[in-house]
């Protein structure tokens, strides 16, 4: 019995295959992208200490737990993800702020609906959209309208489909949103294709590729418009061909010339998903008139396409259709193995629509080998994966009809539009037809300019044979005069040919001068040139060797103390008799000497490095957020000890080209400044601002500041004071090597530091680098 309903449901089965895989690439979604990471383990961890340190309860406590829950979304943790989701809902709710409960509601169905669990995504995208228009998000609430219709198509649900996109049109009409409009169009025929009228699902096509048009031939939606409509002539009947007044001799011809049309604009922008699928179409047309050679070569350029892309549903379906292929020619080894490959894949990323497909399509081959128990246990597998798509199975008649009467009430609103759209047809029909009737009362008028050019012309020539007899008499007297002059000519010649080589002479005598001149000229440029760069290089030697010798005189004076100190301190521990609490204050002094000591080795070494030929900067894009994250967390010790508040103002996702090291060591250079002549109970703020392709990171305090003499000094070009420290507000020592250092880093990653004083008080430097 079971071998019997498999042989009756593989036609039907096909068909439906077919239609679901044009709607897994040609329904419109609204969707969110987000950056993908290369260690997202890592980006994870991140992100849960920084939502374990931050114990506030306000907006930036739920951007955190909203980053968490889309990472786990990427990792595929469902689990996770709904524990953060469940956690980002309820703080939005207690604070008001629904624009985050919405797009988590709205993430979550997405989430649902890529792993087939409509009952679910149906709840979220309900609730998502209820959020998003007690908030006004307009846009959002009809994107989520969309992705409702594209649901409902999917169950399928024709009606409920059908309101929703209804619902989107009603939005996007309000806000002039044309492009999204046209996509509701192009879900709006999909449905029209499933219910086998594909004379009305050309209509809301052609609707929507009016639209997609306007934004260039070359366009994504054009694209998926001419795949929907070499569907649309492909799978229509004799009858529904005669209703789009085209002949069924011309169902192939059309449908392949949309196919073609299709791969053509898809290869232009590089769209491999629609490549992908223009290649399964043809295949599909190639198959049905007999060309295997050709069938099999699209098949197997759409699953290389869509195999290394990301997007795996379209891999499954692709290897599905050639598995189908195979089973049609009876090729059952290959039928097995691409059948079973699809299945695997669906069944790891729960492709409930693939799964339940490939089920069948193995239940069928294993039937067609009479291997009676596998085909039954493939069956067991299609009947239970049906099962959890549909609670029940629906009589597709009664459906069809009950969706026919449904469309006809609903279709009013449609009415004007399609109207006006005739309308518009009809008036550019008109314009056209008066265009053709300029053009030919153009054709006449230049033919009457023709004869007016060609009599002038005659007349031209008239005048040109008295002229020519003219100037036949003109030329013989001309000819006597000139053999007359002829003699006195031939003396001249003698003398002008002379005159000549004198002059060719003076010529080349006077070109020899002036080269020697301009290359007397240009030496005597270069030499000045090579002494300018001498005389800056001799300079900047001078300034370097100044540089070195007041490192060398900090370096032999600061060390000198604490290696003393610790001798000292080593020789009070041999003798034992230290008291706890002297020992306790020496061994407290001892490492503040030597913390001292260790920044100004790692400075000085890192200016030295810098100094040498070779050292180059690793330019990469950095996110500067995570980068003075980091650099707050190193140097927050020292602030808590003097009770300043560090504030980091840059918004997440702030980008910039730059070594990751070299930055973090200037900004910590400038932050640990800012804390040593900052008072007690001080603020220090890190903003960024953008300009072009420029990124402006602010580090400003309320400390003391810096004079003006300082800042002149600073900011001049040639800067390379070094060796000179002030103390903090808590009598803190310096290396002095800081700014140096920080100035040395931002001149090799191309960028700019400056320094200026506060309105309020307090100093603020700036750093420019490419963004």
């Amino acid at each position: 019995m079971v071998c019997c309903v498999v042989d009756k449901q593989m036609n039907a089965c096909a068909l439906l295959f077919k239609m679901s895989a044009v709607l897994l690439l040609f329904l419109f979604f609204r969707i969110t992208v987000s950056a993908q990471t290369n260690a997202p383990q890592k980006k994870l961890d991140s992100l849960l200490a920084v939502n374990q340190k931050n114990q506030k309860t306000d907006s930036t406590k739920i951007k955190v737990l909203t980053e968490v829950y889309r990472q786990y979304m990427r990792m595929r943790n469902v689990e996770k993800a709904e524990e953060y989701l469940d956690k980002t809902i309820q703080l939005s709710h207690e604070k008001n702020l629904k624009k985050f409960s919405a797009m988590a509601y709205y993430r979550r169905a997405l989430m649902y609906h890529g792993r087939s669990n409509y009952q679910k995504a149906e709840e979220n995208y309900v609730i998502a959209v209820s959020e998003f228009s007690s908030i006004g998000n307009m846009d959002m609430e009809a994107g989520t309208y969309l992705n409702l219709g594209a649901l409902y198509s999917t169950i399928p649900d024709y009606v409920k489909s059908l309101e929703v996109n209804q619902k989107a049109i009603t939005i996007y009409e309000k806000m002039g949103n044309e492009v999204d409009m046209a996509s509701c169009y192009t879900n709006i025929s999909t449905i029209y294709q499933r219910l086998g009228d594909q004379s009305q699902a050309l209509v809301y096509m052609r609707m929507a590729l009016k639209v997609f048009s306007k934004e260039g031939e070359n366009s994504r939606g054009v694209a998926v418009v001419y795949g929907l409509m070499g569907n649309n002539y492909f799978e229509a009947s004799d009858r529904e061909l005669m209703q789009m007044n085209v002949l069924p001799g011309q169902k192939i011809k059309l449908a392949l010339e949309y196919y073609n049309k299709s791969l053509k604009v898809a290869e232009a922008i590089n769209d491999v998903g629609i490549i992908a699928t223009a290649k399964r179409d043809l295949a599909e047309l190639y198959s049905s008139t007999g060309q295997k050679d050709a069938a099999l070569k699209s098949y197997q350029k759409s699953i290389e396409l869509s195999k290394n892309g990301d997007d795996k549903e379209a891999y499954a379906s692709n290897l599905y259709a050639l598995g189908n292929f195979y089973q049609r020619e009876n090729d059952f080894e290959n039928a097995t193995s691409f059948l079973g490959s699809s299945l695997k894949i669906a069944e790891e990323n729960r492709f409930l629509e693939i799964e339940k497909d490939a089920s069948l399509g193995l239940s069928s081959v294993y039937e067609k080998q009479k291997d009676y128990n596998k085909s039954l246990a493939y069956y067991r597998q299609y009947i239970k994966v049906r099962d959890q798509i549909f609670n029940e199975d629906k009589e597709k008649e009664i459906t069809r009809k009950q969706m026919q009467l449904d469309f006809n009430v609903k279709e009013r609103d449609y009415l004007l539009k399609q109207k006006l759209t005739e309308g518009e047809l009809k008036r550019q029909q008109q314009e056209l037809t008066l265009k053709r009737q300029q053009l030919a009362l153009s054709a006449k008028e230049k033919a009457l300019d023709l004869l007016t050019f060609q009599k002038a012309k005659a007349d031209l020539d008239i005048q040109r044979l008295a002229q020519e007899g003219k100037y036949a008499r003109a030329r013989y007297q001309a000819q006597l005069a000139a053999s007359i002059k002829d003699k006195q000519i031939s003396k001249q010649d003698q003398q002008i040919k002379f005159d000549g080589r004198v002059k060719i002479f003076l010529s080349i005598a006077t070109v020899l001068i002036l080269i020697i001149a301009v290359v007397i000229f240009f030496n005597q440029r270069k030499t000045t040139r090579l002494n300018k760069i001498i005389n800056n290089q001799k300079k900047e030697l001078e300034q370097l060797s100044k540089v070195k010798d007041r490192i060398f005189s900090v370096v032999s004076h600061d060390m000198r103390t604490p290696v003393n100190s610790l001798i000292s301190f080593m020789q009070l521990l041999e003798g034992g008799n230290i008291e706890q609490e002297k020992l306790n204050r020496y061994a407290a002094s001892l490492k503040n000497n030597l913390t001292y000591t260790s920044t100004m080795m790692e400075n000085l070494l890192n200016w030295a490095a810098s100094q040498m030929q070779g050292f180059n900067p690793y330019l990469e894009n950095l996110d500067i957020k995570h980068l003075t994250i980091e650099v707050i967390h190193s140097l927050q010790n020292n602030a808590d000890q003097k009770q300043i508040n560090i504030q980091n103002l840059i918004p997440n996702e702030t980008f910039c080209k730059a070594d990751e090291n070299m930055l973090s060591l200037v900004i910590r250079n400038l932050v640990s400044n800012a804390i040593k002549f900052t008072p007690v109970g001080g603020t220090i703020a890190i903003s960024s601002a953008s300009s072009g392709n420029r990124l402006e990171i602010k580090i400003s305090d309320t400390g003391i500041g810096l004079s003006e003499v300082q800042l002149n000094h600073f900011n001049k070009p040639g800067y390379l004071g070094a060796g000179v420290s002030t103390l903090g507000t808590n009598k803190e020592k310096g290396t002095g090597l800081g700014l140096l250092l920080s100035r040395t880093f931002i001149g090799l990653m191309a960028g700019e530091i400056s320094a200026a004083a506060n309105p309020g008080g307090g100093s603020c430097f700036i750093i420019t680098l490419k963004s």
